[in-house]
């Protein structure tokens, strides 16, 4: 891990996947395996939070409404998922931006939510393969943290985690180089100093393309790579305690 203040963290997200016995396989893991320097998050289906009972891992959820309650069938809202232990949520993952069409201004107003709320949001940007062919990252990505700030304000970059994902990379079993990461990492951190250059500075950045046991390591020594947000390898328990290594 790149020596910086920032403490890494290592989310995994579970995606429509797992049972409650992968819960179990979990907790019973991080009771045995523990990590002092990276904080540990996992974020299962909704039926799943209230399945983890112990404090060994963090909680998190992988959407949330924009509403703080009412007559919105299949939704949930911060406050639920606050009452099942849940410190965070992940906002905006690119497939929720695709299957459900989730825009910026949706995926701002579902940071507010959760912020208002007290969870942290994991606020997840990224492109897809034909804007980085074009030559166009960066102002995609810009686009997409421009939106949440707009709504938001400027205070949002106190309580965000950011996760970068290239969704070329995402369940494809490419992987963007370290040196890829870095340099879209990096942009974002200099993009939020122009808004308050100290947050930046302390802002966690995840990365989220297809990190595994085997690239980890490299991946998070990347000077402004704060972490992972993990998919099929965090339904792995010996993967996924190695990804937490790579971080520690």
């Amino acid at each position: 891990m790149a020596v910086n203040s920032r403490r890494p963290m290592v989310a995994g997200n579970w995606k429509m996947n797992g049972g409650l016995a992968l819960v179990t396989q979990m907790q019973d893991a991080f009771k045995q395996n523990r990590f002092e320097n990276v904080d540990v998050l996992i974020c299962p289906p909704f039926t799943l939070l209230a399945g983890f009972s112990s404090n060994d891992v963090g909680l998190g959820a992988q959407t949330i409404s924009e509403h703080p309650g009412g007559a919105h069938t299949g939704e949930i809202s911060a406050v639920m998922l606050r009452d099942v232990g849940c410190g965070h949520v992940i906002v905006g993952h690119s497939e929720r931006r695709t299957d459900q069409h989730e825009s910026n201004t949706l995926v701002a107003a579902k940071v507010n939510a959760a912020l208002s709320s007290g969870l942290t949001a994991i606020l997840c940007v990224g492109e897809p393969l034909a804007v980085r062919e074009a030559g166009k990252v960066f102002d995609h990505v810009a686009e997409q943290l421009d939106a949440v700030i707009g709504h938001c304000g400027s205070d949002v970059l106190n309580n965000l985690v950011i996760a970068y994902e290239p969704i070329w990379a995402i369940g494809t079993g490419n992987t963007a180089s370290p040196e890829q990461a870095q340099e879209v990492h990096a942009f974002i951190r200099s993009h939020l100093a122009k808004v308050d250059a100290m947050a930046a500075t302390k802002i966690r950045i995840l990365y989220g393309g297809s990190v595994n046991a085997t690239n980890a390591a490299q991946i998070f020594a990347q000077t402004d790579v704060d972490g992972g947000l993990i998919g099929g390898a965090s339904l792995k328990v010996t993967d996924f305690l190695a990804i937490c290594q790579a971080a520690n």
